[in-house]
């Protein structure tokens, strides 16, 4: 009998916030068990629904959303886009410069298939989201990855950045609010990283889909108000978050600096979106809507919104546990916390993370996932009530107070 094997360009791409642990969950559920799935960040399961208006606008569009739109997307929806990012004070973003998806995840994929050869190389953080890392091994480049300092706010390690830039070294990923930890970078970070993107040629992939998601006084900066008119930046956003609305998929990735230099690229890049021919047309209509609309987000992210009080219970609930720690996010829907080594000597966290499922029923992703160096952390969305938070924290604490790894 012949036998099938997969690409070998999946040698190299992983996915584990819905790999073995989520698989071992499933089977757990098909057998009977209840499953807290704190493991990836969808807002609908735990009570989050868009906007009524949202909804209303698409409805109506539907019998003008059936065929092909441009490969673009329809340009309503690209117009509203470039009104959002000039009232953010970039004004280099025109219409043809936006590119609608199935969501940002799309789109990362999209820019790094046009842009990278065998060798290549792209910086992107550790911790990561991990669709970034794979994207890059997926189009034969080669994923480098500078760190993020925990006792300096999780922001960018300037330093190790420049150090790992090389002649093959062609962009830098900022996942800013970042994912999985919640930090938001100030703009002295920013211009550090622009800085050595200008000095060595890079491209800035600023991933910024949790932008509206703030608290307290964390003030989000785009990447394109500070790579200005010399330094190529493409910008991914979309509604999945703060509009509560991921299975929309409605993400959009924009262009902004020396596009003239980029004109090759581009050219790639249009190639790719007119071979998918277009994105989910009837969630294209939903963004003019989303964007100039009320932002109900506020509401949420705001001193006795739901998403604060949420953030808030949960870290210092995860703070009072004995050898843990947990850096408190500025923005995102994610803490990750830190498992003092002396505590818990844990050499392989998804075996902990696999423990702690079968024993609580409690799914997390372990930090190994998001390619952070020591198996020493994990994530936890911060999406589900206050009441519930407190009852998983309060298992978890009750599991690490036994655990033996």
């Amino acid at each position: 009998m012949a036998t099938y094997k997969q690409s070998g360009k999946l040698q190299n791409v992983l996915y584990d916030i819905r790999g073995p642990l989520l698989e071992h969950a499933m089977t757990m559920e098909a057998q009977g068990h209840r499953i807290l799935k704190l493991n990836i960040g969808n807002p609908a399961p735990f009570g989050f629904e868009a906007p009524d208006a949202i909804l209303v606008d698409m409805i109506r569009n539907l019998p003008e959303a059936q065929g092909y739109s441009d490969s673009r997307g329809i340009f309503s929806a690209r117009t509203a886009v470039v009104q959002y990012y000039q009232s953010r004070g970039i004004n280099s973003i025109d219409v043809d410069d936006v590119y609608l998806g199935n969501g940002v995840s799309e789109l990362i994929t999209l820019s790094m298939q046009a842009l990278l050869n065998a060798g290549d190389e792209i910086l992107i953080p550790t911790p990561d989201y991990p669709l970034w890392t794979a994207s890059v091994a997926l189009a034969s480049g080669t994923p480098v990855h500078y760190l993020c300092d925990e006792d300096n706010h999780w922001w960018p390690d300037l330093e190790d950045i420049a150090a790992k830039i090389t002649p093959n070294t062609k962009g830098i990923v900022l996942i800013n609010p970042n994912n999985p930890t919640g930090a938001v970078y100030p703009r002295s970070i920013l211009e550090g990283i622009v800085r050595l993107a200008r000095e060595h040629g890079l491209i800035v992939f600023a991933d910024e889909i949790y932008e509206k998601i703030l608290y307290g006084d964390a003030v989000h900066i785009n990447a394109a108000s500070v790579t200005g008119d010399d330094v190529l930046c493409l910008t991914f956003s979309g509604l999945s978050k703060a509009y509560r609305i991921a299975g929309f998929r409605s993400g959009w990735m924009a262009i902004s600096g020396p596009k003239r230099d980029a004109a090759d690229y581009i050219e790639g890049i249009n190639l790719l979106a007119n071979m998918r021919l277009c994105a989910n047309v009837p969630a294209q209509h939903a963004i003019q809507t989303a964007l100039g609309g009320h932002q109900s987000i506020n509401d949420l992210i705001l001193p006795g919104g739901r998403l604060r009080q949420q953030r808030d219970k949960a870290a210092q609930l995860l703070n009072a546990i004995d050898g843990v720690s947990c850096e408190v996010a500025q923005g995102a829907l994610y803490l990750f916390p830190r498992l003092d080594p002396e505590v818990y000597p844990i050499a392989d966290d998804e075996k902990f993370a696999l423990d702690l499922l079968k024993q609580q029923k409690i799914l997390i992703s372990h930090g190994t996932a998001f390619n952070w160096v020591a198996p020493d952390h994990f994530r936890m969305v911060t999406l589900p009530s206050v009441e519930v938070i407190e009852d998983a924290i309060g298992r978890l604490a009750d599991f690490l107070s036994t655990y033996k790894p």
